[in-house]
């Protein structure tokens, strides 16, 4: 039975306001672009971050031809666009991670921060990111990691009830994943990537922390420590650098095919997108290219 894929939906809310600016999270980003520059290859032909939002680490991909920032919110995406301009570097894509409206080849790189943790189902999410990474594609993904040091204390305690050491996601709340890092490792085993290397990130999330260390300070300590503290995996926060293995061949120049149908014979015009096989219709609206809902659905042949 196919699950059913809820979708965390950031839509008409700011999450660069709410979540980032002035919020206390300085550290936490500085650290997780520590670890991204070392995990990152610094440069490709196009590179996609799913779930990128307004665009906070785009700065980090600018050795690649073309950067791809997908999100499902739209709004989240026209923040991205105030913040970064429009060229042809930047290519603006609402879309359904579960329904990767990119082809099979059309990317070298692929970045996951912040956002496997939203998923019900993240190896369906995993399979559809490998579909569409070239051959020794790279993926660098962040996930949550549910056998923190802070988690395996507190059921040391009793004071929780759920083991950070049973292997299944836990849904701490709605649309909330924590997951072990034994079965994210077989996740991306068996959706076809091999893990190459790893970083161990925010190990100093606590407010106390945050308080008494100066942000850069901090990350700079956190960044000393990401690389053999992986070994052990304790921190909140996991990166790690993969390679897809055994994809299948670049599909042309164009990175675009329907979500619905597949197919990748999409022709461009002035304001859309229409797919040659089933006809369905996507809105291309004041530079972003929206593949959450077809303007005309299309009925395959």
């Amino acid at each position: 039975m196919e699950r059913d894929h809820a979708i965390c939906d950031y839509e008409g809310t700011s999450y660069r306001a709410r979540f980032w600016e002035g919020q206390g999270r300085d550290y936490e980003d500085l650290a997780e672009r520590i670890a991204l520059r070392h995990l990152l290859p610094p440069k490709g032909r196009r590179i996609v971050e799913l779930g990128a939002s307004f665009g906070r680490l785009a700065d980090l991909y600018q050795g690649y031809d073309q950067i791809v920032l997908l999100d499902y919110s739209k709004s989240g995406l026209r923040e991205a666009q105030e913040r970064l301009g429009r060229s042809d570097k930047y290519i603006y894509v609402a879309a359904d991670i579960y329904r990767i409206p990119l082809a099979p080849g059309a990317c070298d790189t692929a970045v996951t921060v912040r956002v496997l943790h939203h998923l019900n189902d993240a190896p369906a999410a995993l399979r559809g990111i490998a579909e569409i990474l070239e051959p020794n594609g790279a993926y660098i993904l962040e996930y949550a990691n549910k056998r923190n040091i802070k988690a395996v204390a507190r059921y040391a305690l009793r004071r929780q009830p759920w083991s950070p050491f049973d292997p299944e996601p836990y849904e701490f709340a709605a649309l909330n994943f924590d997951f072990h890092p034994d079965w994210m490792a077989t996740e991306l085993k068996r959706a076809g990537f091999r893990i190459e290397a790893g970083r161990a990130v925010s190990h100093f999330r606590q407010d106390l922390f945050k308080r008494l260390v100066p942000p850069k300070t901090l990350a700079g300590i956190d960044g000393a420590i990401q690389k053999p503290s992986a070994a052990w995996k304790l921190s909140p926060s996991v990166f790690l650098r993969t390679t897809r293995i055994g994809a299948g061949p670049r599909q042309g120049d164009s990175p675009f095919r329907c979500p619905g149908c597949r197919s990748v014979e999409l022709v461009t015009e002035a304001s859309t997108l229409t797919c040659e096989n089933c006809r369905a219709v996507y809105a291309i609206d004041d530079g972003i290219y929206d593949f959450k809902n077809p303007v005309q659905p299309g009925a395959a042949r």
